[in-house]
């Protein structure tokens, strides 16, 4: 029962979070299990929930701009515009 209502409160801790914001906390929560589970220790959970926070964070933050294109103009360098309608 103690779980069922500790998740209860972590869910709604981060329906409120940005898209970036929410990655960030499941990679940690993830690389945190896995990092315990790969290692045994409590280092290995550190270290794994701050690598699992690094990647969650990046990828919540391509789904924040996801209305967003990448381009590349004549001179090869890449930028991001709005895309256009229907994408």
């Amino acid at each position: 029962m103690k779980k069922i209502i500790a998740l209860s409160i972590v869910s709604l801790g981060i329906a409120a979070c940005t898209p970036t914001q929410q990655g960030a906390t499941i990679g940690a929560g993830a690389g945190a299990a896995i990092g315990a589970v790969a290692t045994g220790t409590a280092e290995g959970a550190l270290v794994g929930a701050a690598i699992g926070g690094v990647a969650g964070a990046l990828i919540g933050r391509v789904a924040q701009n996801s209305d967003d294109c990448y381009y590349r103009d004549r001179y090869g360098r890449r930028y991001t515009a709005k895309c256009p309608d229907g994408y």
